[in-house]
């Protein structure tokens, strides 16, 4: 058995990623690094695309933290602000970063009519963990 130090390096090629991944309607999620695809014990890596004028169904990924890098074109990101009552928006462009705490309901969308919204994610679970939900009211969730 090797040790820690002697542990090979794994390439994952863009044109390789793997669709069979949880998913959400609106949106197509491919993974990179998992358990699945190169033995990860504590993180998941992957991209999340989302069509021109497409909003993603409300979801959240349980106990994974979920941090968000956007690559290209100008996601939104929604989620419900208890405070206020209201939903809220973050309007994004390439090189901002979104992070998402365990368990908190949100949806991503893309206004733009003509161009996709890619975004690289990375997640404190191995597995993409994805729970789609009916709103992102509290208030309103299935038990």
């Amino acid at each position: 058995m090797s040790d820690a130090f002697h542990q090979k390096l794994h390439h994952i090629v863009g044109a390789g990623l793997s669709g069979d991944t949880a998913q959400t309607k609106g949106m197509t999620r491919v993974e990179a690094i998992s358990g699945k695809t190169v033995g990860s014990e504590n993180l998941w890596m992957g991209e999340t695309h989302v069509s021109a004028s497409t909003a993603s169904d409300n979801h959240h990924h349980g106990e994974s933290e979920t941090a968000i890098y956007v690559v290209s074109g100008n996601p939104v990101f929604v989620f419900f602000d208890d405070e206020s009552g209201q939903e809220k928006r973050h309007e994004t462009r390439p090189g901002d970063y979104i992070f998402v705490p365990p368990w908190v309901p949100h949806r991503e969308e893309n206004p733009d009519p003509s161009q996709e919204a890619v975004v690289v994610i990375a997640r404190t679970t191995q597995e993409a963990i994805v729970v789609n939900l009916p709103s992102l009211k509290p208030s309103e969730q299935e038990d």
